[in-house]
């Protein structure tokens, strides 16, 4: 089985063989349509193989799926692809998984396996991996750096991702140090979706998506909402791993 997540910042592929990761790989998003886009038709059509795939039975999934289909793919939506990655990886069926992508945050709420309810926050970057993107670039630190910061949070009013920049700015001439505003964007991101996060809560939270690598958010969550926050072992890939198992679950 193989499964493709189109989001909006990779192109995430992993193929399956008896219920077990065979190999994933991942890809820059504008740089794989590039190389694979036909002109004037809004579809793909890849070479599997020249990317070190055995081809046989392919869906698809994320962001991208809307716009550009892939040949020979069955389309699955994202919200059902995130919860079946989400409960394969973690053997749960009672959850609600946090998936922080690219350009949106989806919060979906898991009962017996399958989705009870679930929100997305699509129409603001300042709750997604770009925000944190943005905002370790402005501070000159890596996102890996971004993602260790929680002590001693600025206080940022901005909920805006290019007014943020805006607002970092004139903290670092008032003297805040680097981890002090690195914690202050991390508790930032996190009362973005805390609302729509305690409406949807549950003792256990499962993080995923490319977001899922900061630390200090997993743990500003944690302390937060007081749940049992868990991080899928392979986080980034959870949109496509669902595409593979998505028929167990349904």
């Amino acid at each position: 089985m193989l499964g493709i997540d189109l989001g909006s910042r990779h192109i995430k592929i992993v193929q399956m063989f008896n219920g077990k990761i065979g190999k994933s790989t991942i890809f820059d998003t504008i740089e794989f349509y590039r190389q694979h886009g036909m002109a004037g038709q809004k579809k793909l059509d890849i070479d599997f193989e020249s990317l070190g795939f055995v081809p046989d039975q392919l869906t698809s999934t994320g962001y991208g799926k809307i716009a550009i289909a892939i040949e020979g793919a069955v389309q699955i939506p994202e919200i059902q692809a995130h919860a079946a990655g989400a409960a394969y990886q973690t053997g749960l069926k009672d959850f609600t998984l946090l998936d922080i992508g690219g350009q949106d945050t989806k919060i979906i709420m898991v009962r017996n396996g399958q989705v009870a309810d679930f929100m997305t926050n699509d129409r603001c970057a300042a709750s997604s991996g770009r925000y944190m993107e943005n905002m370790a670039s402005i501070l000159g630190i890596s996102l890996q750096e971004l993602g260790l910061c929680s002590d001693e949070p600025v206080s940022l009013n901005s909920t805006c991702a290019i007014f943020g920049e805006t607002e970092i700015i004139s903290k670092i001439v008032e003297g805040y140090s680097t981890a002090q505003l690195a914690a202050g964007v991390n508790y930032t991101l996190y009362r973005r979706f805390a609302g729509q996060l305690k409406q949807l809560r549950s003792e256990t939270l499962v993080l995923s998506g490319g977001g899922a690598f900061n630390t200090a958010l997993m743990n500003i969550i944690a302390e937060q909402t007081g749940s049992q926050v868990l991080r899928a072992d392979n986080y980034q890939f959870n949109g496509a791993i669902g595409c593979c198992v998505f028929e167990e679950f349904n």
